[in-house]
Formats: structure tokens, sequence, C-alpha cells
């Protein structure tokens, strides 16, 4: 499902503040149906937590998870695989990362 990224609001607002009320809410609901838009359609730019290696830094919660913003194919021939992230399997400071990976089928 697609959100409408173009908010219909009341026309032709009457006062200062009706006016600067439309704008905000129409840069904010675009924004959100852009993003969901973004993660609906399984486009990377729609994720905001990427990195290139699990974090080791800051406090986390068991179930948060970092995508990887690096992705590439690793292993050996007949168990290739690639990382797409990495789940926090014990949480803290800065918790326990495990690799979340997908095979190739190669």
């Amino acid at each position: 499902m697609k959100l409408n990224e173009n908010l219909q609001l009341p026309v032709n607002p009457e006062s200062d503040y009706d006016r600067r009320l439309y704008q905000v809410l129409y840069k904010f609901t675009k924004d959100v149906a852009v993003k969901v838009n973004q993660i609906a359609d399984g486009r990377f730019a729609g994720f905001d937590l990427s990195a290139t290696a699990a974090p080791t830094t800051g406090t986390w919660f068991r179930g948060d998870q970092v995508k990887n913003s690096a992705p590439s194919v690793l292993g050996t021939a007949g168990s290739r695989y690639v990382i797409v992230g990495w789940i926090c399997v014990t949480g803290g400071q800065p918790g326990t990362w495990a690799e979340m990976r997908t095979l190739t089928g190669t």
C-alpha cells in the first residue's frame, strides 16, 4: 500500500496561523509518506539505521537491528552468503550483536 505524498488540505487558509499550520502539516505528512513508501518498496534509502559494522557504542536493546550499508558476497563456493545486517541478542552498552546472513545459493 502506498501513502499519498500530496496531502489534500483545505484551500485558501484565511489566517496567517492557518497558512503556517498548512505548510507545517503538508511538509510533515509528505516526509512521513515518502519514508513509509520507501520502506514499503524495500528501498535502502528508507532506513535511517545502517552501518558497515555492528555497533560498538551506544545503548541497545535485545531485538534492535542495524542494516548493512555495504553488503558483499562472502564465504567459499557452495556456501556463499551476504551479511544483511546485525541484530542485538543481548541488550546493553553496546550490547551483543549477531550477524544476520542470507545465503546466496552459490
